[in-house]
């Protein structure tokens, strides 16, 4: 991790706001999950390594799990293994956003009402970096196309979408609405509902490697869209406003994202980062370079009040994903779960907060 200029102070769980109204049981459930993941990669010798500190404690919650069935219990072993840390740099206080998984309607085949398409991975598509740290190095190019020469920057979204990849047979399937594309590609992972009934979750698999940018920011900084009226909602509408004038505000971002189908257990929630199952409010996307994923987070925004309780967003989470928008030590994307109310809690929240990282002893 590049911690330069970022000091993690040590604190008691006592100044921690809110700290014993939190449903440390719900924290722990995410943090098994995570737990389970780094010591499987682990065994595996999967690239990166997770630091020995968290390993450690990660070794313990699954050993002990049987043990904690309570969030007094949960409590007790987020005390007795972490400390909690302030996350202290140039600015007062950090980001926090929201993500969610969208339901989008969709067919497996083109027709006359699915036009648009999700592509597949492309077989000439290389890693620069470690999917785990794309956010974290998302200045420069994350991926590239594989060529007889070596390795030279892939397709834009603008050129994939006029056909650079196409009679290749990526298509995985068909959507009706290009914005509902644009976005699905902005929060990663989707479950598409099917006509007959029947439902396929899709996942990030992989991206063209260009740095993502903010079609929202681009807007507000064109004076195109006022600020204060900035939202989810109010951004889809103009774009679908006048398809051209939309289509060409999207382009602005170069990043396009490719997907795979999940299939089996695996399928039962969306993926972060490293595969981790993803949990409604507790998963948190980080900036890799200042933690480590797996960590808890005990996130605190006062501000932030749709989210949780009218007194403010107070939860402990788990470092579970990572993002090309997602940089600062205390820029958090929170992931709200599936369908329309996720989406609406996601889309309106961007609000100032503050970090308090549980870190483990170290190794000796």
């Amino acid at each position: 991790m590049l911690n330069r200029d970022v000091v993690f102070r040590p604190l008691a769980y006592g100044d921690l706001a809110h700290w014993p109204d939190d449903d440390h049981a719900a924290a722990f459930a995410a943090f098994l999950v995570s737990a389970r993941r780094l010591l499987e990669r682990a065994r595996e010798g999967a690239e990166p390594q997770s630091p020995a500190a968290l390993l450690r404690v990660a070794r313990i919650a699954v050993d002990g799990s049987g043990q904690v069935q309570s969030s007094e219990a949960a409590r007790t072993f987020f005390e007795s293994h972490f400390t909690p840390h302030r996350v202290v740099h140039a600015e007062p206080n950090g980001l926090l956003t929201g993500y969610y998984e969208p339901v989008i309607r969709g067919s497996r085949s083109r027709t006359e009402r699915y036009t648009v398409p999700v592509l597949r991975r492309p077989p000439d598509l290389v890693n620069l970096v470690a999917e785990s740290e794309r956010g974290a190095k998302a200045e420069g190019l994350t991926h590239a196309r594989l060529s007889v020469a070596g390795t030279e920057p892939y397709a834009t979204r603008e050129e994939i979408e006029k056909g650079a990849l196409a009679g290749q047979g990526l298509e995985l399937v068909w959507l009706e609405d290009p914005v509902d594309a644009f976005f699905l590609h902005v929060q990663g992972s989707g479950l598409i509902a099917f006509d007959d009934g029947t439902t396929a979750r899709i996942t990030y698999d992989g991206k063209n490697g260009h740095p993502y940018t903010s079609v929202g920011r681009y807007l507000i900084d064109s004076g195109a869209f006022p600020a204060d009226q900035m939202s989810l909602e109010s951004l889809k509408a103009w774009l679908r406003a006048d398809r051209a004038r939309g289509v060409a505000a999207m382009w602005q971002n170069k990043s396009y994202v490719f997907f795979r189908e999940l299939t089996g257990e695996v399928a039962g929630s969306a993926l972060g980062a490293m595969e981790i199952p993803l949990t409604a409010n507790r998963s948190l996307a980080v900036d890799t370079r200042y933690h480590d994923l797996g960590t808890p987070v005990y996130v605190v925004s006062p501000a932030l009040r749709h989210a949780d309780s009218a007194d403010g967003f107070y939860r402990l989470m788990v470092a579970q994903d990572v993002g090309s928008a997602i940089r600062g030590p205390e820029r958090g994307d929170i992931y709200f779960g599936s369908g329309n109310e996720a989406g609406s809690r996601a889309g309106t929240t961007i609000h100032p907060g503050n970090f308090f990282v549980l870190l483990p002893e170290a190794v000796p």
